[in-house]
This record gives C-alpha cells, structure tokens and sequence, in this order.
C-alpha cells in the first residue's frame, strides 16, 4: 500500500497573515486528518484538514477544524511571544523535517484558536528529546472561529529552515490536533504514531510532503 503524500503549493505573492479567505487557500489540497494518534477514526465532529502553500520567502499552513464542543483556550491570550504549554489546550501542529536524511532532527509549529503560537526546534538523540525552547523561526500567526469552523493560519520564512526548497523537493513531518479536555481529549494525526499512549514526537511515523 503507498503511503500518502502531502502537497506544499507554490503562489507567486506572498499572502498576509490575517488573509484567511484569500483565493491562493483554495489552490492547495486538502489534507483531510480523520484519525486519533492509535489509528482509530475520530468523531465527524473532529476531523479538521491542512492547506500547504509556498512562495519563494515563506512557507504556509491553514487549519481548518469541526468545532463542536467548547473551546479549551487561554482566557487572556498574549500572541505577541510564544505561548508556553500551549500544547494542553485545543491547538493545531505541524512537524517539520526539512532534511529527509535526518528526520530525528525537526521543528514543531503550534498555531490555537486565540491565535497563540509556539515554535520549537526538536532533536531525539536515543531515547532523549533535547528541545531548543529558545528557537526564532519569525512565525506569525492568526485564527478565527465562525460557529462550529475554527480557522487557523502560520506563517514562517523559509529561511528559517536552512536552504530553500525548489519544486519536486520531499521534506517529512506530520500534522496533528489536539482538542477537548479530560478522558474524552482527543489528539488527532495525519499519519497516526501508533504508540501505546498519546505521542507525536515519532519522526518514523512521519510522511512525505512535497513542494510543488
């Protein structure tokens, strides 16, 4: 069985931060993610999708998430650092390995409904994760929640990932949610880890992403 493939899509312009409706959304495919971390199918009212985009300076993501319960968020959000934790409320991820030769090597994007935002630079070397908290990869971030659709959208210049890509180059990595609270929170994966419990940090489960 081939595994799946995601597509990063190239746009002439860059787009801003905040323009969550722009027609260039629309151009990239839609990674639909309909499955919790251990393989299982989550609930309709879970799933949530990924838009890849790329321009010659900056690399973009757009989540778009099913929102059906309440939203699990900070009451007083500053987005103009990185929120620490963020991770423990209802949050959108991608992992990036941009050298498919060193894939324990990655970085961790964090976007939430507030509009809060994390970055991190990871490594696992054996069976230690070492994180590089103090990591600046410039990223912005904005979202939106209209009824049960919560929009979120990054921003973050390619040059923050070492040499840039050109068409046809496959990085790795994975995109995952985290929503709800208590025994019913769930942690949904595009390509699930499989590990015994909630994990995303598993650069062998990650998958290819290609720019196109």
């Amino acid at each position: 069985m081939t595994e799946p493939t995601a597509t990063v899509t190239y746009i002439e312009t860059d787009l801003a931060i905040d323009d969550l409706t722009n027609a260039d959304w629309q151009r990239a495919e839609a990674i639909e993610i309909r499955t919790y971390w251990s393989g299982l199918e989550a609930p309709e009212t879970r799933h949530f999708r990924a838009r890849l985009l790329w321009s010659d300076t900056h690399f973009f993501a757009r989540f778009e998430a099913e929102q059906h319960e309440p939203l699990i968020v900070n009451p007083k959000p500053n987005v103009t650092t990185k929120a620490d934790e963020l991770w423990e409320r209802d949050v959108c991820e991608i992992f990036l390995a941009p050298d498919r030769g060193h894939p324990r090597r990655y970085l961790e994007f964090e976007a939430a409904p507030t509009g809060e935002w994390l970055d991190l630079a990871i490594e696992i070397d054996g069976d230690v994760r070492k994180t590089e908290w103090d990591f600046a990869s410039g990223l912005e971030a904005a979202a939106a929640v209209e009824g049960t659709l919560v929009t979120i959208a990054i921003k973050i210049p390619l040059a923050r990932f070492g040499a840039p890509p050109v068409r046809g180059d496959i990085w790795l990595g994975n995109i995952f949610r985290c929503v709800g609270e208590g025994e019913t929170r769930g942690y949904l994966a595009w390509r699930p880890t499989r590990t015994e419990r909630p994990a995303f940090h598993v650069p062998e489960a990650f998958g290819k992403i290609e720019f196109v």
